[in-house]
């Protein structure tokens, strides 16, 4: 990447920051923004970004954008919390995601008979997870029910950390059919991968988690070198698990939700991270998205192609978050709605940049190309739909009166716009 990249991406990002006030809450939401304009100055248009896929800078910001993001998601999650009050939510990853797993697998062998089993699955799981960040006013919006809105916000949350073990396994599997090697060296190395990973998980993030405690009562640290702390203990854990032979992508997610649920100080540099440096990391994922994965992906498009995209964000989604809420005392209308807010994003872009790329599948131009087309029209259709239908459905929910969509929940915070949750923390503070 040159000087002129760099500078024309600076100038971008510049833009939309002086205008991100008068775009909030509008159809053009911040991904769709970079997809496009890293498209148009990118590989897609006027040529202006370059873009080299293999270069070492955009692989260092994929990975620490993935490690940034699986650690902290897990993190704002609060288990205990979970259990309690969001049976939604965990129905729709419980049952949802390995329907909606299964739904994909099935249909890309329907349509693509050329795609070995392992490859289908592998499509499948990439497209799997959501990103509320697509269609960010559904979750933002108060007026939306709160149970709803945090049955979105912690699906995507945590079905990225979930799917990316599939993801892994089916990556691995469909790379083992075209290399020749022992079938015992990838089961063995598979099983390093799947187990180490969450084991150093677990051990660095209490480890991690009571050592900041320690550190934050005896008034050893101050409030910026906490943020420090917290940061590197997520790249300590993920770098630990690639030495001892794990994976270090599940070791950030599970050490994430360790600390996050056992951290006794509130987190609140985490949310402000992700609010400032973190939107800054993501925003640059979705423009190499537009600069380089989007033109590459066009190049092997076709007809099948665009409707099994099309089918991955309504049949194949729809139809298994509908059944994972059988039972739920929702409306048809209510299941519809959650079924439809699953845009794919952030977490499909960088297992393909991370995962994909690195994999030696046979189809692997096909799967790039589905993959693309379906997080390019997520962005357009979510980003475009967020909004109008956030108010219509806020509108129906409100003459609903007392249904299972009106009871109330607790909150967890977003992934982006943290703001009342920082002042809930210093309310507690100031009480105490």
């Amino acid at each position: 990447m040159d000087l002129q990249s760099l500078a024309f991406i600076a100038g971008g990002l510049l833009l939309y920051s002086l205008i991100s006030g008068r775009l909030q809450g509008t159809i053009i939401t911040a991904p769709l923004a970079f997809i496009i304009f890293g498209f148009v100055m990118g590989g897609g248009g006027l040529g202006l970004i370059k873009v080299d896929p293999g270069h070492s800078a955009i692989h260092f910001i994929a990975e620490f954008t993935l490690i940034l993001v699986l650690f902290t998601d897990a993190a704002r999650i609060d288990l205990s919390l979970l259990r309690r009050d969001h049976n939604l939510p965990v129905r729709m990853l419980a049952l949802g995601l390995p329907l909606t797993i299964i739904a994909g697998l099935l249909i890309a062998i329907l349509l693509f008979p050329a795609f070995s089993f392992w490859e289908a699955a592998l499509l499948a799981a990439l497209l799997a997870p959501t990103d509320a960040a697509l269609g960010q006013v559904v979750v933002s919006d108060k007026a939306v029910p709160v149970r709803i809105r945090q049955a979105i916000n912690v699906e995507s949350g945590l079905n990225d950390g979930i799917a990316l073990p599939a993801v892994l396994l089916f990556a691995a599997l469909a790379s083992a059919q075209h290399v020749v090697t022992e079938s015992s060296e990838w089961i063995r190395f598979g099983l390093l991968q799947l187990s180490l990973g969450p084991l150093t998980g677990v051990i660095l993030g209490l480890l991690g988690t009571r050592a900041l405690d320690s550190a934050t009562d005896r008034g050893w640290m101050t409030s910026s070198f906490q943020g420090v702390g917290i940061l590197t203990l997520a790249i300590l854990i993920y770098v630990t698990a690639e030495l001892l032979g794990g994976n270090g992508f599940i070791a950030a997610f599970v050490g994430g939700m360790v600390f996050g649920n056992t951290i006794r100080h509130p987190c609140t540099y985490l949310f402000e991270f992700m609010e400032s440096e973190g939107t800054l990391l993501m925003l640059i994922a979705f423009l190499a998205f537009g600069a380089l994965l989007l033109p590459e992906g066009l190049e092997h498009v076709n007809l099948t192609i665009v409707l099994y995209a099309v089918l991955s964000l309504t049949v194949i989604r729809m139809v298994p978050i509908t059944l994972s809420l059988v039972g739920a005392g929702l409306g048809s209308t209510t299941k519809l709605f959650l079924g439809w807010f699953g845009p794919r994003g952030l977490a499909s872009i960088l297992f393909v940049l991370l995962i994909l790329e690195e994999s030696e599948v046979a189809h692997r131009d096909e799967i790039l190309a589905i993959t693309v087309v379906a997080v390019a029209l997520s962005a357009i259709l979510h980003g475009v739909s967020a909004a109008p239908l956030a108010k219509r459905y806020a509108a129906l929910a409100a003459r609903m009166g007392e249904c299972e969509e009106n009871q109330p929940t607790t909150e967890h915070p977003l992934r982006e716009g943290h703001t009342e949750i920082k002042k809930l923390h210093r309310g507690k503070q100031s009480n105490e």
